[in-house]
């Protein structure tokens, strides 16, 4: 199965000889090979570099067993560099090689390599390979398919696409499964038996269910302002105990570690900080969610619409915060001042987006509710409501940017319109 990753393989091909090491990190399974011996190999070869100046080698792979001891490693490496041309070395697993951070320092003081890793399995999750490469490393961060990058590789028409797509996920290889129970068994065998079995084995987690009730509580709050102490209360009202905040803390780094779900703050938009008491968090893949959930909250699309909106961006490179903004409310009897929301504010540089997520807008009530956060701040950056349905983009009077979510999806500068 082909499927193109042109955003990824464009930073790739943009970090080539900055004389880091380039790691290319994500959730597990959501491409990382892939990308570093298909897609760069064949831009390698299509640039005019001969196979004797690329180095592949996968740690996970049998065959190369020898060579996770590392001075063979690097034996290996120093025999196959021919002369003083520049070579480029790709390293698949590079954590089962013990010891590789000598390796990788060694590679760095050679002025005629350029080299490219990736990691993650039950010892080293993604995250850990970048902190043990801090300042000598050079970070491409890759997710699960975008819906443009899914659609591309459908046997279908955009719409059927968008279905399949809202209830199973962007993981690349739910390409190759035809039937929704091949799809759905797929997720939830990865979710327990790899990416939280991978957690529970490398951070000794000394309550489990704790970690699995966590998980549960945050695929089912998705879009909903979340912190600790709710998430406790939460597991106690369902019959958990034993678990204190310090170790509910601990267990969502792990599960922000291992790259399942984001951490999404909130933004004071008029006094221009941070809040701390409550966050959103999102998942990497909504369809791990959804079958974490076995697939019970698939009628709210919102929900789901909104976790591929925050990922979307997230892919094109914003950093992304959720909107606070104060507001006057008329409740028949005298003013109030509440908070209203924006679902996102996304940033990239001194540029900001503020942006509603609305899967329906079908009366004039719903359209003021949505509309009257934007319309309270008053700076002069872009506003955008993004719609479940279909449609082209066009501007109101008030210069709000509307858009269907297809449309947003399908064009990468959709929001430049």
């Amino acid at each position: 199965m082909i499927y193109a990753r042109d955003k990824y393989l464009d930073r790739l091909i943009s970090r080539k000889h900055n004389g880091l090491i380039k790691v290319i990190t994500g959730v597990r399974r959501c491409g990382k090979s892939y990308l570093l011996f298909e897609l760069f190999y064949d831009h390698l070869r299509g640039s005019g570099v001969d196979d004797g100046h690329i180095l592949r080698m996968a740690l996970d792979s049998l065959e190369n067993r020898a060579y996770c001891d590392v001075e063979k490693l690097h034996e290996w490496i120093l025999d196959n560099i021919r002369d003083n041309d520049i070579h480029y070395i790709l390293l698949d697993e590079i954590q089962l090689a013990n010891g590789f951070e000598m390796l990788m320092n060694s590679l760095l003081r050679m002025h005629n390599v350029d080299v490219y890793v990736t990691g993650s399995n039950s010892k080293y999750l993604s995250s850990d390979i970048i902190t043990e490469f801090r300042g000598r490393a050079d970070e491409v961060r890759i997710r699960p398919l975008s819906f443009s990058e899914y659609v591309k590789a459908y046997d279908g028409d955009r719409y059927e696409a968008l279905e399949e797509y809202l209830t199973y996920g962007g993981l690349p290889e739910l390409l190759h499964f035809r039937t929704d129970e091949q799809k759905a068994t797929y997720l939830d065998q990865i979710l327990n038996a790899t990416y939280l079995l991978d957690i529970k084995e490398r951070k000794d987690v000394r309550l489990p269910y704790v970690l699995d009730n966590i998980m549960d509580v945050l695929s089912s709050s998705i879009g909903s302002l979340v912190n600790v102490t709710n998430i406790k209360n939460t597991m106690i009202s369902t019959g958990y105990k034993g678990a204190d905040e310090d170790t509910i803390t601990k267990y969502i780094g792990y599960l922000e570690d291992a790259y399942l779900f984001e951490i999404c703050k909130r933004y004071d938009i008029k006094g221009r900080k941070h809040i701390s008491s409550t966050s959103k968090y999102y998942p990497v893949d909504h369809g791990l969610t959804n079958a974490r959930l076995n697939f019970r909250q698939m009628s709210d699309r919102p929900q789901i619409m909104e976790t591929i909106i925050y990922n979307e961006l997230r892919s094109r490179g914003f950093e992304v915060d959720v909107g606070e903004i104060a507001c006057r409310k008329d409740d028949g009897e005298k003013m109030a001042l509440v908070n209203q929301e924006v679902d996102f504010i996304a940033r990239m540089g001194s540029r900001s987006i503020y942006i509603q997520s609305v899967f329906r807008m079908d009366d004039s009530d719903k359209k003021e509710q949505e509309l009257r956060p934007l319309m309270r701040i008053r700076d002069s950056f872009k506003k955008v409501i993004i719609l479940g349905d279909s449609m082209k983009p066009h501007y109101n009077d008030d210069g709000i940017l509307f858009i269907g979510l297809i449309q947003f999806l399908m064009d990468e500068n959709s929001l430049n319109f």
